[in-house]
């Protein structure tokens, strides 16, 4: 198994069971900034709890959790709000499966953490106006948010998140079900992010072809144990590993 990049964000050798269960052995994967990271598995692999730990919204049982070197999380830690985990965690941002629309604007929900956060009106205009505007929502901002499609109630979330000044972005599933037109706009967000705003995007999925289009490189999750992680040209055209092979080959379920 190749060895994760030096990164920013980082689990290493993060351990985690539920009523006896292991979920993730001893997992290790970083995101630098600057890239898009993949963690492809099939469901059941882990891959939801690894970014709930990594947003320090789960406890782990044992290995840590790295932000820019510094350990912010490790074996026993409880989830606190503790000022450690809160500077931590104004780095960060996860964008789940299913995100929820607050019962006002458009605008307001994609405001909501600026204001959270205590920014002014000029900085919150100047950075939610062009966020909507980029996810083609400008013309709903006025609109409820809760009236919007599913595909638009995600194009939401990610602005939501992208507007705060993040340096690492995490992504469940986050086009699981959309239309092509939805999973493309959120793909092009997502590069952009990435490449030209510098955010570093751990995104964790089972669609092969989604990590060929849009990752710098590849991780493989299998029953909780990393199978190998790789530059995505790497992973996809020469796998070390047999379950990557099988993987990539689609001889192992999605």
């Amino acid at each position: 198994m190749s060895a994760p990049p030096a990164a920013g964000l980082e689990a290493r050798g993060v351990t985690k069971s539920f009523r006896g269960r292991k979920v993730l052995d001893a997992v290790s994967v970083g995101v630098k900034q600057g890239e898009v990271h993949a963690v492809l598995g099939p469901s059941g692999a882990g891959k939801s709890t690894l970014l709930r730990i990594l947003n320090l919204l789960e406890p782990l049982d044992a290995g840590g959790v790295y932000l820019d070197g510094e350990q912010i999380a490790r074996q026993a830690d409880a989830i606190t709000t503790g000022a450690p985990h809160r500077k931590a965690r104004l780095k960060m941002a996860l964008v789940p499966q299913k995100p929820v629309a607050f019962r006002t604007t458009v605008f307001e929900n994609a405001a909501f953490g600026l204001r959270m956060r205590g920014v002014d009106e000029p900085e919150i205009e100047s950075r939610v106006k062009p966020a909507l505007e980029r996810l083609g929502l400008a013309a709903l901002a006025g609109a409820p948010a809760r009236t919007l499609s599913g595909g638009e109630t995600q194009r939401l979330a990610f602005a939501r998140a992208t507007v705060l000044p993040l340096e690492f972005l995490l992504l469940d599933e986050f086009t699981a079900n959309l239309d092509p037109a939805n999973v493309k706009a959120l793909e092009a967000a997502v590069t952009r992010s990435a490449h030209e705003a510098g955010l570093g995007v751990l995104l964790v999925t089972h669609d092969l072809f989604q990590a060929r289009r849009i990752a710098d490189r590849v991780s493989l999750l299998i029953e909780g144990s990393m199978a190998e992680s790789a530059p995505k040209a790497e992973f996809f055209e020469a796998p070390k590993d047999p379950r990557a092979r099988a993987f990539v080959a689609g001889e192992l379920p999605a």
